[in-house]
């Protein structure tokens, strides 16, 4: 039996542009969708945490996920995430995914429930069900506090629509596992900082939340790394990403980060909704020297400089 959907490239996960008010701003929504494909992003992710998903209602990521598949116009991929802690609201997520046509769901843990391997995986064939849909699983113990393990890998790979799973555990024995033990399943990296690894695992894709402001080096080093299989300058290039890695992973404001990063291209990307708050004057000077540094340093390596 052939993949269903063949998980490659780079996939964003779309920030929500929000108005002072909290409403959603859909005009920067549209410019920032179209910026990402005119860079060449492989795939879209909308409703995930780094769309704030947690601070939206069930109808307003439905209207969002929407959105984002009507302005994509086919020209790349969309998933559309289906965290929620209620069942039902995941199988409304999942059942709307299928009716605007979207290419597939991201499939988390049921936060703060805390379920058992098999729990987990009745939840994840109950959505997988309703939707229809190629499906990546998402695995993030940090968040969720339960981990996709082997028990819920074999009753959920079973389904022909499981076709991924974004991992950001930050195990790299994780990653070991599920290279050798569910090739069936298409690794896909969700740590950004271990991506070079995820790469030379076989790992094909990249979910990112930091190509949303910076696309082109992202693609860079999986073209680097995937395509062209050249990982001496793959390492030269994860060292010049490895700051910004560090900056989004470690100083516990990944969402207010990557918001400022859109903000730094010239798209209004807005404030957090609660209960999150924007970065101070220090913290936006701090990322905004990253991302000139790596921006030219990626530049030189791609140069052969």
């Amino acid at each position: 039996m052939g993949v269903r959907f063949r998980l490659e490239g780079i996939y964003t996960p779309v920030i929500t542009p929000f108005f002072a008010d909290g409403s959603i701003d859909f005009d920067s929504l549209a410019e920032l969708v179209d910026r990402l494909a005119d860079a060449g992003v492989h795939g879209l992710i909308s409703g995930g945490s780094t769309g704030e998903n947690y601070a939206e209602t069930i109808e307003e990521r439905l209207q969002i996920a929407r959105f984002v598949v009507e302005r994509a116009k086919g020209r790349m991929p969309v998933f559309i995430g289906t965290g929620a802690m209620r069942t039902p609201d995941s199988i409304a997520l999942a059942t709307g995914a299928r009716e605007m046509n979207a290419d597939g769901i991201l499939l988390g843990t049921p936060p703060y429930s805390v379920p058992t391997e098999r729990e987990n995986a009745l939840n994840a064939l109950a959505i997988d069900r309703a939707a229809d849909l190629p499906i990546i699983l998402y695995n993030y113990p940090g968040r969720m506090s339960v981990e996709m393990g082997r028990d819920f890998l074999d009753r959920v790979g079973r389904s022909q629509n499981v076709i991924g799973i974004k991992e950001s555990s930050g195990d790299i024995n994780r990653v070991h596992l599920l290279a050798r033990d569910y090739p069936h399943i298409q690794m896909s990296c969700g740590m950004d900082d271990q991506a070079l690894e995820f790469f030379a695992w076989g790992a094909q894709s990249w979910i990112c939340g930091g190509s949303n402001f910076l696309p082109e080096e992202h693609i860079a080093l999986w073209e680097t790394c995937v395509v062209k299989g050249d990982f001496a300058k793959g390492r030269r290039i994860m060292s010049a990403m490895l700051p910004l890695m560090a900056v989004l992973e470690q100083g516990g404001k990944f969402i207010q980060c990557i918001k400022h990063g859109v903000e730094v291209t010239g798209i209004k990307a807005g404030p957090m909704r609660p209960p999150l708050k924007g970065l101070n004057k220090e913290e936006k000077r701090e990322l905004e020297q990253v991302i000139r540094t790596l921006k030219t340093t990626v530049q030189a390596i791609l140069k052969g400089n």
